[in-house]
């Protein structure tokens, strides 16, 4: 873009901003500006920074800075006085509009007081605001639905399968392995009392005895003693 169009474009940019600072007459930030008038007017980011500067450098606009933003709005002293009609008329607007709210926060108020008492009067109320809606229910009846027929295959399988072990070989294994876990238990505790006696007069650390040794843990292999009843 040549410096004329740059010039040009700049001028336009600020024209529009200073336009809509006036019109509206309340403070804006580069980016709400920015946000507000892109579509309409095509406005770059940069260009409404720049074109801000320039109309605070100019005095045709105050800026104010409140930490790391810069705040834009239309100097007071060159919007047109309001006649006298025209303050009467903000006045009759203001007094309407604080009445509506005086109004709707009075409402309000009743609606709180009476929420208790409407509660206390249909406790069914209460439950019907808690309970599933028809769609939720008939989405929780298919899904148990398919929970059931998925149970109802597995126990058949179960059922037909020729596999079953009777309760003697249970209690076959469950004594081979209450025997083989005592029997750990003994073998590992003779260990560790063995290796304690001999650490008591070696020099260097338990771990490097066992790398000397070449001495390997349950805990080494991830070896976990099964819990037996």
């Amino acid at each position: 873009m040549s410096k004329g169009r740059e010039a040009a474009a700049g001028g336009g940019a600020a024209a529009v901003l200073l336009r809509y600072l006036r019109e509206q007459n309340r403070p804006y930030s580069a980016q709400d500006a920015f946000g507000n008038l892109q579509r309409e007017h095509g406005l770059g980011k940069a260009a409404v920074v720049k074109a801000l500067e320039q109309l605070a450098q100019q005095g045709s606009v105050r800026e104010k800075v409140y930490g790391k933003q810069k705040i834009y709005f239309a100097d007071q002293e060159q919007l047109p006085a309001a006649s006298d009609a025209e303050l009467r008329g903000l006045d009759g607007e203001i007094a309407a509009r604080s009445a509506q709210l005086q109004a709707l926060q009075q409402s309000c108020r009743h609606m709180e007081a009476a929420r208790p008492v409407i509660g206390a009067t249909f406790p069914e109320l209460k439950d019907l605001n808690s309970s599933m809606t028809t769609h939720e229910i008939t989405r929780e009846i298919e899904a148990l639905r398919k929970d059931c027929a998925s149970y109802t295959e597995k126990l058949e399988r179960i059922k037909s399968a020729t596999n079953h072990v009777t309760p003697e070989e249970k209690e076959k294994v469950c004594r081979e392995q209450q025997l083989y876990c005592r029997e750990w238990r003994r073998r590992k505790r003779m260990a560790t009392e063995l290796l304690d006696a001999i650490l008591e007069g070696y020099p260097k650390s338990k771990k490097q005895f066992f790398e000397e040794v070449g001495i390997e843990t349950d805990e080494d292999h991830g070896a976990v003693m099964p819990t037996t009843t």
